[in-house]
């Protein structure tokens, strides 16, 4: 249960970039005021925390719904969760983890940025989306596997939550290097986690016979 946690944690950390998240609010939201803020900030991560919830507890059925196996769900999974991780350790941004220019352009013309980009794609992004389907499959069964699943996602956002209270402090505290340094870490971590997922995927497929 311990490593099932860890693991949680660990990939919804990488997935979500709260860090990068408070980074991107801070930028958005400069010439907001402290209301408006902590406002949209709440907002956002409500909206957020229904769709990776709902996605994680129903996303395996709807893809069975559609006639995906989940060998593919997980080899698919594991190539856009190792294309995020490479962008990590390369300190570049991802369409995976934060907003394209176009999105960031758009947000910068709005008012309100509680449900785009906040709620999605920055925090409810596709990488977590997936990591979420994937991490309860490999859990399927196992009532309390799946529950643990559910509460390191949670915890992520509630991490994710406070950091984007906290973004001017923790920009100060950390700089560029520091918030890259630990990009890079969680970005190898997430490389491998999604090889497994892929080698997974493909032994399950009975592609090749192993």
């Amino acid at each position: 249960m311990i490593e099932t946690a860890g693991l949680a944690l660990a990939t919804f950390f990488a997935t979500i970039g709260p860090l990068d998240v408070a980074a991107m609010f801070a930028a958005l939201t400069v010439h907001q005021s402290a209301r408006q803020k902590r406002v949209q900030a709440i907002r956002g991560t409500l909206i957020a925390t229904f769709i990776l919830v709902a996605f994680a507890l129903i996303g395996e059925l709807l893809l069975a719904g559609l006639g995906i196996s989940l060998a593919a769900l997980r080899t698919a999974g594991g190539v856009l969760l190792l294309l995020m991780g490479i962008d990590m350790v390369f300190a570049r941004s991802s369409g995976g983890t934060s907003t394209t220019d176009d999105e960031e352009k758009e947000a910068a013309a709005k008012a309100d940025i509680s449900v785009f980009p906040l709620a999605t794609p920055l925090i409810a992004g596709p990488g977590t989306m997936g990591a979420a389907v994937l991490l309860m499959a490999n859990q399927e069964g196992n009532l309390a596997g799946q529950a643990i699943i559910i509460g390191a996602l949670l915890t992520i956002l509630l991490v994710t939550f406070l950091s984007i209270l906290l973004a001017s402090e923790i920009q100060n505290l950390l700089g560029v290097t520091g918030m890259n340094v630990i990009a890079r870490v969680m970005g190898v971590l997430l490389s491998a986690l999604a090889v497994q997922f892929i080698f997974d995927g493909i032994r399950e497929s009975g592609v090749i016979a192993v």
